[in-house]
């Protein structure tokens, strides 16, 4: 082969590489491997005969490490076609690069670092490139409301130009977001299923429940779903930025609704209630919830018996629960029943035997130690146990 044939070969490659390069729009975003390092730039193959280049302070972290290796692959934004081959960028970074391209960074979205100098009014002031001054609206610097303005100065964000005019600049980090959130949200769908166990970070606590981020979801842990026993302060149990992990509940990807459920991952009560609560035995619980029939009272976290009305006055009549026991109160129970399946246990008072068969006494008994008691406090223990005081009333009765 001559070397006019050799020639004529190697520059037609060249012209067909080039035609690649032409196909490609400024601001369009490509998947690229990284096969060379150089001194000041990183050298890409985009496949198709197409290489690229883009510079190497793009791709370090703060201690000026490298964050990508030969053979990574990594996106990039195509910058321009110059005589070296087809320029990339992560980000427009520096000075120099921000002013060159400015325009075509508003034009085709290729997104520009800056630094947060200040909060002033409606937003921030951002420096773009060291000296080019932009303007970032509260609404537009994060996804979610920035109700904490100073976590944001002095931060080196990636930004949007959302117009360009002049010297007017305007940014926004938001959409950067959004697009990376939409992103994430199109792989999870193709892997994530209701009754997966997922990590996630808490967003926001709320009276109702937290927020969960999901890898790029948010949903909803109910309060109802934080833990076995009951909840009564969601804030006292989980705060921003708390790492969780989760089960997946409900996914519903088209209205954008995703529930979760922290306490599936943890161990259920029940599951040893049936060697713990057996018939006869005595516990020592808290009166959670009064109702007509009863009163449920809280053995663990988790798990609640009922008390029933009829136990409750030792054969006399009472109109409601109230009249005898209070809500948050501790009391002596004894387990006369239990339906494991059900998840129900029924209880009497572990200080009145049943066995006596001396009803009339025992509801004598009762309506003593109701007007003694009524509204007595333990020195030292606050409201005294039904089971310690009708103990000492029937120790009396004794002797």
């Amino acid at each position: 082969m001559s070397d006019d044939s050799m020639g004529k070969g190697f520059a037609e490659l060249l012209d067909a590489s080039f035609k690649d390069h032409k196909n490609l729009e400024p601001g369009q975003k490509v998947k690229a491997v990284v096969v060379s390092i150089g001194k000041e730039w990183i050298f890409l193959d985009l496949g198709s005969k197409s290489e690229g280049y883009l510079a190497k302070k793009e791709v370090v972290d703060e201690a000026g490490d490298l964050t990508v290796q030969i053979g990574d692959s990594i996106e990039a934004y195509f910058l321009s076609a110059e005589k070296n081959g087809m320029l990339f960028t992560t980000s427009l970074s520096g000075g120099q690069a921000v002013l060159a391209h400015l325009d075509e960074a508003y034009n085709n979205r290729i997104p520009v670092e800056g630094f947060v100098t200040k909060e002033i009014k409606g937003g921030f002031e951002v420096k773009i490139g060291g000296s080019i001054r932009g303007f970032c609206p509260y609404s537009q610097i994060d996804i979610r409301r920035a109700e904490k303005a100073e976590e944001y100065v002095d931060q080196h964000l990636t930004f949007l130009i959302t117009e360009y005019s002049g010297k007017n600049i305007v940014l926004s980090r938001r959409r950067i977001l959004e697009e990376e959130k939409r992103q994430k949200k199109e792989k999870l769908q193709e892997t994530l299923k209701v009754g997966d166990t997922v990590k996630g970070k808490i967003t926001s606590v709320r009276d109702f429940g937290a927020f969960v981020d999901i890898e790029g979801i948010e949903g909803l842990i109910p309060v109802s779903e934080i833990s076995w026993g009951r909840v009564e302060d969601v804030h006292a149990v989980l705060h921003t930025g708390q790492e969780v992990e989760v089960a997946v509940l409900k996914l519903d990807w088209e209205k954008d609704r995703y529930s979760f459920s922290l306490k599936e991952t943890l161990p259920d009560p029940w599951e040893t209630s049936a060697s713990k609560y057996v018939e006869g035995s005595i516990h020592t619980g808290r009166i959670s919830r009064l109702t007509n029939f009863g009163a449920f009272v809280n053995l663990e976290p988790g798990i609640d018996g009922l008390l029933h009305i009829s136990q409750l006055a030792g054969g006399r009549k009472i109109n409601h629960p109230r009249e005898v026991v209070q809500q948050g109160q501790d009391i002596e129970v004894k387990v006369s029943g239990l339906d494991v399946d059900a998840k129900r246990i029924s209880l009497s008072f572990a200080a009145v035997d049943s066995s006596q068969g001396d009803e009339e006494k025992q509801g004598d008994d009762y309506k003593k130690y109701i007007a003694k008691t009524k509204g007595a406090k333990l020195e030292g223990k606050g409201m005294g146990t039904l089971g310690d005081l009708l103990k000492a009333k029937l120790g009396e009765n004794k002797k």
